[in-house]
């Protein structure tokens, strides 16, 4: 009996400068990936769509379109996992980049081992799948006697108020409005969902996204950190969520954030 053959890991690498783009190529050849290089933004989302790559870099400083552009071009059109790599290290490029639609921001130079515990840490979360077939089907729900408005678990996601989270398909709607997430945005939410009424603490949800395990220490920055508060936000914007009168996501202030209650007069 012949056992089936895996399909290859595959990674799409947009990066003008030829040196860079070959240490790329490197780190991701070592990690088993197959590779595609462009060295423009169109070149790189015409591969994109035609390769369908599980993680993407792009550099920032790119011919005709910079990587802020083709990030937001990219989002319309694939969930790939997508490192933003760049010479612009202050706070408010860092923000701008993932608001973009990118899942990290690795300032260049980078340490090859670094970009490869990125690697490693976005293939331990779940992989994606294409939610973009119309019409879209509404989730599954199933309420038990006395849970009306609460979170519930069903055996295919979470509901909390009008938000359905389908966990399988990755599939996320407000009423019957679908709601288009960022992997790393919508990741976040599930976490947030199912931990219910605890709070989660921006290290806590970082080391999820990294596929650490529940109770880890490990170390996180403060970069990292800000990071997670700007995907809070992007999330919040994109279910029309306030801060100051959240239906979804409440803001635990210098602890991190939790569901919010189900039960109040909210609208």
């Amino acid at each position: 009996m012949t056992a089936a053959v895996r399909p290859p890991l595959v990674a799409v690498i947009i990066e003008d400068d030829p040196g860079v783009r070959s240490l790329l190529d490197e780190v991701f050849l070592a990690a088993g990936f197959e590779t595609h290089l462009a060295g423009s933004g169109p070149e790189g989302i015409a591969a994109i769509e035609e390769h369908q790559p599980v993680i993407t870099t792009l550099d920032i400083n790119l011919p005709g379109i910079d990587g802020f552009e083709v990030a937001r071009r990219i989002r319309r059109v694939s969930d790939t996992f997508i490192i933003m790599l760049s010479a612009l290290s202050d706070e408010s490029d860092v923000v701008l980049g993932l608001t973009s639609g990118a899942d990290e921001y690795l300032v260049k130079p980078f340490r090859p081992r670094e970009l490869r515990a990125r690697i490693e840490a976005l293939l331990r979360r779940p992989r994606i799948v294409d939610t973009r077939p119309d019409p879209t089907p509404a989730p599954a729900v199933v309420h038990e006697p006395g849970t009306e408005g609460a979170t519930v678990l069903t055996w295919r996601g979470l509901v909390h108020r009008d938000l359905s989270v389908d966990l399988d398909t990755r599939l996320v709607l407000i009423g019957q409005k679908r709601i288009d997430l960022t992997p790393t945005e919508f990741d976040l939410l599930a976490a947030i969902l199912e931990a219910k009424l605890r709070v989660r603490s921006k290290a806590d949800l970082a080391r999820g996204l990294r596929g650490a395990p529940d109770g880890s220490t490990d170390y996180v920055s403060e970069p990292d950190k800000r990071a997670i508060e700007t995907h809070i936000a992007n999330l919040r914007r994109k279910l029309g969520d306030s801060s100051a009168r959240p239906r979804y996501i409440e803001t635990v202030r210098g602890v991190g954030y939790r569901l919010a209650p189900a039960d109040d007069t909210a609208t």
